[in-house]
């Protein structure tokens, strides 16, 4: 059940300017063993593309809805894919 996976979300409320994708990035590092991204979108949303062990990347969706994130969470959208790779490690951008 631990095979990789794709996970991509879209993060809406106060999350631009408050270090949401540093920390986020720091997350997905600690969490260990996942690769891509986080992205300030230009209508106030981050998103987040994680692949790795599907394992870690709920436990990145999990802490992503959480109030232990900075600025505040309104909503999460995900998608769960197959990984298309082609990620050195987890990048802000």
């Amino acid at each position: 059940m631990n095979e990789d996976a794709r996970l991509v979300v879209w993060v809406r409320g106060r999350v631009q300017q408050v270090g949401f994708r540093w920390f986020t990035r720091a997350n997905a590092l600690e969490i260990g063993g996942l690769r891509g991204f986080a992205l300030n979108l230009d209508d106030g949303r981050v998103q987040v593309v994680a692949e790795g062990p599907r394992e870690n990347c709920h436990r990145l969706l999990d802490w992503l809805g959480s109030d232990d994130t900075p600025g505040r969470v309104d909503g999460v959208t995900e998608i769960w894919d197959t990984p298309r790779g082609g990620y050195e490690g987890f990048a802000i951008r």
